[in-house]
Parts: C-alpha cells; structure tokens; sequence
C-alpha cells in the first residue's frame, strides 16, 4: 500500500513515516500546503494523510483544490483541530476519515486499511483507475497489486510491476516520467529521472510476449498500446 503524508511538523512526519513503513507500507511525504496536489498527482497514492495546518496552503485548501482536479483518492485528515465543527468541515470539502491528535498508531494503520479496502471495493481510485484495471487482456487487481494476463500471473519485479499498475490508470494514455518515477522510486532523491527508463526497458522485453506495447513518448511519457 502506498501512502502521501502531508504533515509539516519534521518530528511527527519521520516518525509517522518509520512506523507505517515498519508496518509494511511505502510512505512518501510532503510539508509544503502549496506542492502538496503536484506530489499528490505524482505519487498516485492509495490513501492520503492530511495535516490541516500546512504552511503555503492550508489543508483544507489542499483537499478542495485535489478533489477539483479529479484526485479521489481518500483521505484521512490528521489534525489538532477537534471541534465538531472542524470535522463537519473537512468531511464537507471532501475528507473521508478524520483523527484528531494526539492518536494511536495502532488505531491510524487500522483506519488507513480499512479505507483502502473500502475504496477499492467500490473502484475509486484516481484517474481511470477501476476496481480491477484491464486493458488488452493484462488486469490489476486493485486489492493485491497482483499483475495478471489472460487469467494467469504475470510474473515481474517489484518495480517493473509498479510501473505497469502505474500505467494501467490509463491505458492508452500517456503517462508523464515524472509521474512513473514518483510511483516506482517514492522519496528516492539520489535516485536519477533516468532510472525510470531501465525500468521501462525491462518492462517492454517482460511485455513482449502478452503482444501489449510500452510505446515511448518523447517529452510526454509513456503509454500502453494494444497489439494491432
């Protein structure tokens, strides 16, 4: 499962960040309220965790304009606020599940699964993402990850497979790099832009026999494209 956290607060965010990876989620982060839908759009995240106070934009500014460009992805707002009225508020601009601080740790990875089971089951994941994504006989299963063609388990690296989910949002489509990039190397700052196209490389030999293309896009990106 991967997750955005949006959070300010240097000392909670590496802490929240150690303990759900510990957990076995992938965590990517953010601090700033004014670059928080540009990560959010390339994180491509299965829940999102949001502080309401951010400096540069505020949370719930944050939520609004996500939920206007389309990103359905839910989210769990985490926040000192812990009036009624707060609530009423973030759930109104399109927050799925709010935790007031000070929270247990045991009871924010319940509720993070929780959501993302609930989500998945009714197809509601950003962009053209469905319940189980298809597209020339290769499906996601939006629950596992798992990679299948024509019914049977397409065996690939974790990176590779990240990629591809990456790109069975929308088939057909292009794809940015540095959306993919985001997708299949979360916080890797030393990691080069230019990684993602060894990855690429291994992909389309691993897709080569299903017939489906991994076309590249020069200055666009990437997309999939279904054998002729």
């Amino acid at each position: 499962m991967k997750l955005l956290l949006i959070e300010d607060d240097p000392g909670l965010l590496a802490t929240l960040q150690r303990t759900l990876e510990r957990r076995g989620m992938r965590v990517s982060t953010c601090s700033d309220g004014a670059r928080a839908v540009e990560r959010w759009q390339a994180t491509i995240p299965d829940v999102v965790l949001l502080d309401l106070t951010l400096p540069g934009l505020d949370g719930l500014k944050v939520l609004e304009r996500a939920r206007s460009e389309g990103l359905a992805t839910p989210v769990i707002v985490l926040t000192a606020r812990g009036t009624i009225g707060d609530r009423i508020i973030g759930l109104n601009t399109g927050a799925d599940d709010y935790l007031p601080k000070p929270f247990d740790l045991d009871e924010l990875e319940a509720r993070i699964r929780a959501l993302a089971r609930r989500h998945a089951r009714s197809g509601g994941l950003d962009g053209a993402m469905t319940l189980s994504p298809e597209f020339a006989g290769l499906r996601c299963d939006a629950e596992s990850g798992a990679v299948y063609f024509r019914g049977e388990p397409l065996e690939l690296p974790p990176r590779e497979a990240t990629l591809l989910r990456a790109l069975l949002q929308r088939p057909g489509h292009a794809v940015a790099k540095e959306r993919l990039f985001e997708a299949v190397f979360p916080g890797q700052s030393e990691v080069q832009l230019e990684a993602i196209e060894v990855v690429a490389y291994r992909l389309r030999k691993r897709l080569a026999p299903t017939g489906v293309q991994l076309v590249t896009l020069r200055g666009l990106g990437y997309l999939l494209k279904a054998p002729a």
